[in-house]
């Protein structure tokens, strides 16, 4: 009689938690010795289904809690209100979160209100600003506190949990992100953009949505844009606008009209990979293009003030250069035309690891929920 499988409740509720939880999905779904348990917030939407779509998974239970103008409150809430009632009823082994957003801080909390042992993957990233990035410094900082076991993706990340004073074991994978961007750049995906010929410019390649570059921030970013595109007339700029209105209309209303400018919906995970892969360079506020990139020789300038991916920085694959026009100009300027810094950044080594993170977490669960049996 073979034994019971082990329940690991896996939780995403963003984008980016789908794409990095896809691929420890597919390993606790390939390991017989566990029964994973795919639960969805609903935090984000159309962009999750994309994601499990193209992966071909399935979620076990969605809690469906978006709703039009949701607060960080309102988000709280209702995922800790619905994972109680889940975790009360499933009494799973251990909860998986990833990463900092609110819903993987609700899912932490709801699992240890239930004395449920919590996975965090992703673990360690830090700025040490707990505004900047808001809420997510403060979320992945709490959600350290209450895990016990911390997967880092890097030996910076796993050193700052250690200077965290925290309770659980800690170890050293990888980023996952990795896992699920090598699967699908072997693949060759293409990025069909109406109007954009990818021969005849180079594409710069921006997404921008960080809620701390709301308002003056993200004017500033597009009139950089601007400079940099009336000034180097064989460039391109592909923007993927997120669905928030608030980020899109100050895009539409200083880009919209410029006829090198390709304001588009959100692409999907495939077509994302795609567009990465054919840009000439990225300038972006995500954290996850920060470890994207490099791993397919791409340099990244990075629209923050802060970052808690200093390896980027300290390999060299990226630059933080903050919101201001004129220093997004320059730096641009200098990649666009200085062949040498280009190399420079695009040759360098990714420090995210090399496609192997979800099978180790994997192993270092079993290990653990076994000294428990």
């Amino acid at each position: 009689m073979s034994p019971t499988p082990m329940t690991v409740a896996i939780i995403a509720g963003t984008r980016p938690e789908a794409i990095k939880m896809a691929p420890v999905i597919q390993a606790f779904q390939r390991a017989p010795q566990f029964q994973p348990i795919v639960i969805l917030t609903g935090q984000h939407r159309e962009m999750v289904d994309q994601v499990m779509d193209f992966f071909k998974l399935k979620a076990d239970y969605d809690l469906k809690i978006m709703q039009p103008k949701q607060t960080l409150t309102d988000i709280t809430n209702l995922a800790l209100r619905g994972l109680e009632e889940l975790f009360i009823q499933l009494k799973p082994q251990m909860v998986l979160v990833q990463g900092d957003t609110t819903t993987a801080f609700a899912a932490g909390l709801a699992a240890f209100y239930q004395q449920i042992p919590v996975g965090h993957v992703e673990a360690g990233l830090r700025t040490s600003d707990i505004y900047n990035p808001f809420p997510e410094e403060a979320n992945r900082r709490l959600i350290s506190q209450i895990a016990h076991l911390h997967f880092a993706p890097t030996a910076l990340s796993a050193e700052n949990v250690q200077k965290s004073g925290v309770v659980g074991e800690i170890h050293q994978t990888g980023n996952t992100v990795i896992d699920a961007l090598l699967a699908v750049a072997d693949s060759n995906p293409p990025c069909d953009v109406p109007g954009l010929n990818w021969d005849q410019h180079r594409v710069i390649l921006s997404t921008v949505h960080r809620r701390e570059n709301w308002g003056e921030p993200l004017n500033d970013i597009a009139h950089g844009f601007r400079r940099i595109l009336d000034h180097h007339q064989d460039t391109a700029l592909l923007l993927p606008m997120h669905r928030n209105p608030t980020v899109r209309e100050p895009l539409k209303a200083i880009l919209g009209e410029h006829p090198r400018v390709f304001l588009v919906e959100p692409l999907d995970y495939t077509s994302l990979i795609g567009a990465m892969k054919r840009c000439h360079l990225l300038m972006t506020d995500s954290g996850g293009i920060q470890e994207e990139a490099p791993s397919l020789g791409k340099p990244v300038l990075v629209l923050r003030e802060t970052t808690e991916r200093p390896e980027a920085m300290m390999a060299g694959t990226a630059k933080l250069i903050g919101t201001e026009t004129q220093r997004m100009f320059e730096e641009a300027d200098r990649l666009l035309t200085d062949p040498a810094a280009y190399g420079e950044m695009a040759n360098a080594a990714s420090p995210f690891g090399d496609g192997t993170a979800s099978d180790q977490i994997v192993a270092l669960v079993e290990k653990y929920l076994s000294k428990s049996l």
